[in-house]
């Protein structure tokens, strides 16, 4: 009997030990299982953060206080600015009529939207057109062409406006020649307004954060263009600067595709070290794509346009950049889309852009249709 008790007692403690040891095996098993899911959690965070896709709010860009670890600039984008006209158009109803009938007043075209700019850091766009007083036209062959311009003191919109600089690499910088361009640069750097493109380029320190603007024509690919894009930003990284956006001139008039040739241009430019890519020239919108995390706009459309009485299409958007460096280094690039039409009045034209109010949700759906990568997301940041 004390054998039979010493076999069942010895049998109970092994049947303890492989329950002990099961319990540790489910124990190890949760704990490994726990970990694995908080790996695969962080994986799909940090891919968010990569992908550039994550929504912010539709009030204001808000900002965090600035520290000497932590400042935040805030970038307002915008498309063709065409402050002048083609003198076969007339006067009637012209762009400088406009300017005339209300007083000379360099605010009248960006009154509905000067307060945005005031409010941000910085705003550059477009200038399509010259300031200059020549009555020589630069030929441009057969077919339809136009060849624009406005008065020097023009250059004073910019300044009242808080448009604080342009790029000027585009097909109308030279309509009155060589003469008409170097005119035109002279009444910017008057009235102060930064100019890249053409060989000048912006580096501009902003509350502590170094931005690089870069100014192209884009229709032709070319090693000799590539190249001189890639030396273009190995020199702005070598003078410090943190932040580098390119605008290029490219694409065809009235298409709200992006050409092949955009989309290897601007692509290339990322990959060489850009940190986003604007584009003109369409006068539409096109796509806006995400690529490797950072923000293309391939075309932003006019904007203030004096080269059409009455335009067909009048939506634009202003595209806002707020970029947070940390540790003196860029820690993420928030953007947001502001629908805007060129003109206050659906009837025609008279130079005034203006936020979109009816005309939102359809702009949005635009933008949304052309830009797939986006996921139906137009305030999105990059981390």
């Amino acid at each position: 009997m004390n054998n039979t008790y010493n076999n069942l007692n010895r049998k109970s403690i092994r049947n303890r030990k492989q329950l002990l040891r099961k319990k540790k095996k489910r124990r190890r098993i949760t704990i490994i299982s726990i970990i694995v899911i908080i790996i695969v959690i962080f994986g799909i965070l940090k891919l968010n953060n990569k992908n550039n896709l994550k929504l912010s709010s539709e009030s204001e860009i808000s900002f965090d206080n600035d520290s000497d670890n932590n400042k935040e600039v805030l970038i307002s984008v915008i498309g063709d600015l065409t402050l002048g006209t083609d003198e076969k158009f007339g006067h009637s109803n012209s762009f400088p009529e406009a300017f005339d009938n209300n007083n000379k007043d360099y605010l009248y075209f960006m009154k509905n939207v000067v307060k945005l700019f005031e409010n941000d850091d910085y705003t550059i766009g477009n200038l399509e057109t010259t300031f200059t007083d020549s009555k020589i036209k630069e030929p441009k062959g057969g077919g339809v062409s136009f060849n624009f311009k406005g008065q020097k003191d023009y250059a004073n919109i910019l300044k009242y406006s808080s448009i604080e600089g342009v790029t000027i690499s585009n097909n109308h910088i030279y309509d009155y020649g060589v003469d008409g361009m170097k005119d035109t640069v002279s009444a910017l750097e008057d009235a102060g307004i930064d100019i890249c493109g053409e060989e000048y380029k912006i580096v501009k320190d902003i509350k502590g954060i170094k931005f690089g603007f870069l100014g192209y024509m884009g229709w032709n690919i070319s090693d000799k263009l590539k190249e001189k894009i890639v030396n273009d930003i190995r020199d702005l990284r070598n003078k410090g600067v943190e932040v580098i956006i390119p605008y290029f001139h490219w694409g065809s008039e009235s298409e709200h595709e992006a050409s092949k040739n955009q989309v290897e241009l601007a692509r290339f430019s990322i990959d060489n070290g850009a940190d986003a890519v604007i584009g003109s020239h369409p006068h539409v919108i096109q796509t806006i794509e995400n690529y490797k995390g950072k923000i293309i706009a391939y075309s932003m459309g006019n904007f203030c346009f004096g080269g059409n009485f009455n335009p067909e299409d009048k939506r634009t958007f202003i595209l806002q950049i707020k970029v947070n460096l940390k540790d003196k280094k860029l820690n993420n690039m928030e953007y947001k889309i502001i629908p805007t039409m060129i003109s206050s009045r659906e009837d025609k034209n008279d130079y005034v852009p203006t936020i979109a109010k009816s005309s939102k949700e359809e702009i949005l759906e635009l933008l949304n249709e052309l830009s797939p990568t986006l996921n139906n997301r137009w305030i999105f940041y990059y981390r």
